[in-house]
């Protein structure tokens, strides 16, 4: 049942998508029919990469107001939970947002693997394609003129792992500059988990890579690049430093309710 949506929500248009594009690109590189196809999801998934995106700004905003909390009230977890709560509702903060669109790229990402191994090596083409798209018989997987994207490319995979650097690199630069009250353990634990994910996901990627083929690894530099690319102009239209005054308003406010809450009970 769930092979059978996946095949026809799934593979099967994205498959469609890429035959079409082969049939009517100049050339018929399939690099080229890959990058396009880079660009068409990466902007089908915009709004909800834009509402992720969004989301870790918000959180990284608050971190310093959170942290604040956690010494204000320290020992008292309860306190910390209904504080933490009443922040992120007062800000509008929903921290699970940013998972979002990583859960449904994945099964994208899954069924554009399938694409590019069936489609690579032209085997059965005429099975899942509609009747509208033209079979072209053998799909060349050389793009370029040199560039085999049917096997592995150690180049392409260092690359992806590059721009995978260069995405959390310029999600870092967008944290909130530090403020006085924070925890300083908690802050100097949540910088070491920041910097172990900024080398520690590009080395996955690279290591990952060399196992796939380079026409996958071409859409995940292609991808990353272009997540690094919409990071970068959401932080320069809304930087978080112009942000800090009015949250450093709100949290006063929330700690006002929450205290005169305590009072009343």
């Amino acid at each position: 049942m769930f092979s059978a949506i996946f095949h026809t929500v799934l593979y099967q248009p994205l498959f469609n998508i890429f035959v079409g594009l082969y049939n009517i690109l100049p050339g018929h590189d399939v690099g080229l029919v890959i990058v396009v196809i880079t660009v068409l999801l990466r902007l089908a998934v915009y709004p909800l990469t834009a509402s992720s995106i969004k989301a870790q700004r918000s959180l990284q905003e608050l971190q310093p107001k959170l942290e604040a909390l956690k010494k204000q009230y320290a020992g008292d977890q309860q306190k910390i939970a209904q504080a933490t709560m009443e922040l992120y509702k007062n800000n509008k903060v929903n921290p699970f947002a940013s998972c979002l669109p990583l859960l449904i790229q994945l099964p994208i990402l899954i069924a554009l693997y399938w694409v590019m191994r069936d489609g690579l090596a032209s085997t059965n083409l005429a099975g899942s394609l509609y009747p509208f798209v033209a079979n072209p018989g053998t799909i060349n997987p050389v793009s370029f003129w040199f560039l085999n994207l049917s096997k592995p490319n150690v180049i392409l995979a260092v690359l992806a792992g590059g721009a995978q650097y260069l995405q959390a690199k310029t999600m870092n630069r967008q944290q909130p500059p530090k403020e006085a009250g924070a925890g300083g353990k908690d802050e100097n634990m949540m910088v070491m988990m920041n910097k172990q994910m900024l080398y520690m996901m590009p080395a996955m990627t690279v290591l990952i890579g060399f196992s796939l083929p380079a026409g996958l690894t071409l859409y995940w530099f292609w991808s990353t690049i272009l997540m690094a690319g919409q990071q970068y102009y959401m932080a320069k239209k809304d930087p978080i430093e112009a942000t800090n005054n009015l949250l450093g308003a709100k949290i006063e406010d929330n700690n006002k309710v929450i205290e005169g809450e305590v009072v009343k009970k």
